[in-house]
């Protein structure tokens, strides 16, 4: 096998993958998470990756090993497994590739994550021990060749070189990156690399990551000019853009398949990609690859085998249902009806008598549907899916279950998922969730696998018949999904965008955060364009002053006014009473004033109180007030 990479080198161009932690993101792994240690825990999702590039096209595949080295373990106390999940990481690549005919791995090394000595406190000996100890694993594991990659400092890549060497005489792979100035971090140019890793036991040399492909492109120029050796690319999806902990990356396809005919043009025999890239673009290297060798070797992996494995981001051409097919409350959208949602906290006990009680109150002022939270301002709660069957089983309300990533893994968000659909609850709000730190029990620990936006991507996942792995399902859910939106965010761009990216998600609808200042919602409205989903104003009527200052200082992405603030000041100095009725007099002037913008709204009454939000929404056309309510209750009980 090891042979066959370096007559393929050197006899035509070798497809390699593309990103893998990009993938991982993708598929619902929250940033938080360390990307190796997968392939202990969750190895179906490695595979999954391997499989989607693999069908793609993908000659090579490299192992989900970038940082199991002891040095980057440390950060999640695994610095002593780094043996076992370089050996598992190349033991899941290998399975994959002899899937596939003539498929290699290549056992991917990144950097020990920290300088070197002199620069830095790990000595050469540390970092050539544990250099070899990955090493060792890949070997164990079966790899073909070794990958080392995003290397930034010589010094350092000439240790996992001598280590490599040490153990093994397969091919070596030796690629650094380089920033926008053209240099190292540490101030190499192009030719300095290549003039060093000319004269070292290595078969290719390159240059990978960096800016995009036009950085790596006029590097690899540099290059070709002070070596023989083949030469490698893999360049990142272009520059990529944070947003809240999550890349960003620009460059599409078709300009990563135009800068491939370029790289082979200029002496370049191993292209594939770094950060940022997907299956969609080794495919469309492939395609580039052929061009230009038509009776050369690429072999597109679906061809084969017998049955395609489908990517998480390929999703399979299914139709969703129409929203009626899902949920009452989608039904009501789709007649153009305005749906009326009032919030109910589960209870701090298993009684749920008095939330049953309210929820008849609010069938009887025609509200549409109930939102139950999902352990509000983190604080413990019964949970919201057991509430929430209660509530449809006893009375037939609709619900909308809130969702958070807060407390499951990516694994058990599939299970309450599917107990969901199996309890007929179709309508799931995907939220973040408030950390724990912020609710009553800052000692508990979060799991925040993904966030909002890959919760969204697990529960269409589903909905288009696939598991998380891209595994189909015996049958299809049918959620009817929502997401969360503040208008009056600090940074209104982060929201803005993250509101594109729910949507893509999967996103049907959106609940905005209370809105207090009517003009910020509409300008927010305006900024966002053609919204394609209906969204739900959210309104919540304030109880007294004391309450006001508690949402403006204390609960994240809340703005209380001014004037607001003021108002329900005086009100509170007069009585409890004029401060409720202050309360909602303000709450009912937000709905009057926005609801011609959204398709719906979402009531969250302070401390619970359903009788609020009765009288809240009695300025909507149609609806009565709680004192006409109750005395139809009276009369009926009578």
């Amino acid at each position: 096998m090891s042979q066959s990479f370096l007559d393929r080198i050197n006899n035509g161009v070798l497809l390699g993958d593309g990103a893998m932690g990009t993938q991982l993101y993708e598929r619902g792994v929250y940033i938080n998470r360390n990307y190796d240690g997968l392939n202990l825990t969750d190895d179906h999702l490695v595979k999954a990756v391997h499989r989607s590039y693999l069908d793609a096209g993908a000659q090579v595949i490299e192992t989900n090993t970038f940082g199991s080295n002891s040095f980057r373990l440390a950060k999640y106390g695994m610095e002593d497994q780094a043996y076992a999940i370089s050996k598992a990481g190349a033991e899941i690549a290998r399975r994959c590739a002899d899937e596939h005919s003539s498929t290699l791995v290549a056992g991917a090394m990144g950097p020990l994550g920290k300088p070197i000595a002199p620069m830095g406190k790990i000595s050469e000996e540390a970092a050539y021990k544990a250099y070899s100890e990955q090493v060792r694993g890949l070997v164990d594991g079966g790899v073909d060749l070794f990958i080392l990659e995003t290397l930034l400092d010589l010094h350092e890549i000439l240790i996992a070189i001598r280590a490599i060497r040490d153990q093994s005489d397969m091919p070596i792979v030796a690629m650094m990156t380089i920033d926008t100035s053209g240099l190292t971090a540490y101030g190499r140019t192009p030719q300095q690399i290549a003039a060093a890793l000319n004269n070292e036991p290595v078969d290719v040399i390159g240059l990978n990551c960096s800016t995009g492909p036009q950085n790596i492109l006029e590097g690899i120029k540099l290059m070709s000019e002070l070596t023989d050796k083949p030469l490698a690319a893999f360049p990142n999806a272009g520059e990529p853009k944070m947003t809240e902990g999550r890349l960003i990356y620009l460059s599409t396809p078709e300009y990563f398949a135009e800068f491939t005919k370029r790289m082979i043009s200029h002496g370049v025999r191993f292209v594939g990609g770094c950060c940022g890239t997907t299956p969609k673009h080794i495919r469309l290297m492939s395609s580039a690859i052929r061009a230009l060798q038509p009776s050369g070797s690429i072999v597109v992996g679906s061809e084969t085998k017998k049955k395609k494995s489908k990517s998480v981001l390929e999703q399979p051409e299914v139709e969703l249902k129409p929203r009626g097919d899902r949920s009452p409350l989608g039904k009501l959208l789709d007649e153009g009806k305005f749906p009326v949602s009032c919030e109910l906290h589960p209870p701090r006990s298993p009684s749920v008598g008095k939330i049953l009680r309210q929820v008849r109150l609010l069938q009887a002022a025609d509200v549409n549907v109930v939102n139950i939270p999902d352990g509000p301002r983190a604080s413990a709660r019964m949970s919201p899916m057991a509430l929430a069957h209660i509530i449809v089983r006893e009375t037939e309300m609709d619900t909308i279950l809130h969702y958070t990533c807060r407390d499951r893994n990516i694994l058990g968000i599939q299970s309450d998922l599917l107990g969901a659909q199996a309890l007929n609850l179709k309508n799931i709000l995907c939220v973040t969730g408030d950390p724990p730190k912020l609710g009553d029990y800052p000692m508990a620990t979060a799991v925040f696998d993904v966030d909002a936006i890959g919760l969204l991507r697990i529960a269409n996942q589903l909905n288009h018949g696939q598991d998380l792995a891209g595994n189909p399902i015996p049958r299809e859910t049918t959620f009817f999904l929502g997401a969360g939106f503040n208008p009056g965010a600090m940074d209104p761009e982060l929201e803005l965008d993250r509101l594109d990216q729910k949507i893509d998600a999967g996103a049907e609808y959106i609940l905005t955060q209370p809105v207090f200042d009517q003009e910020k919602l509409v300008h927010m409205l305006e900024r966002a364009g053609n919204i394609k989903v209906p969204i739900f104003v959210g309104i919540l009527p304030l109880a007294s002053f004391r309450n006001t200052e508690f949402f403006h200082f204390e609960v994240p992405g809340m703005d209380v006014p001014d004037p607001i603030r003021e108002r329900m000041k005086s009100a509170s100095e007069k009585s409890k009473d004029h401060a409720i009725a202050e309360g909602i007099a303000i709450a009912q002037e937000a709905l009057l004033l926005t609801c011609e913008h959204v398709q719906g709204a979402y009531i969250m009454p302070s401390f619970g109180k359903v009788e609020m939000a009765i009288e809240t929404i009695s300025v909507l056309d149609g609806r009565r007030t709680l004192s006409e309510i109750e005395a139809d209750l009276d009369s009926e009980e009578k």
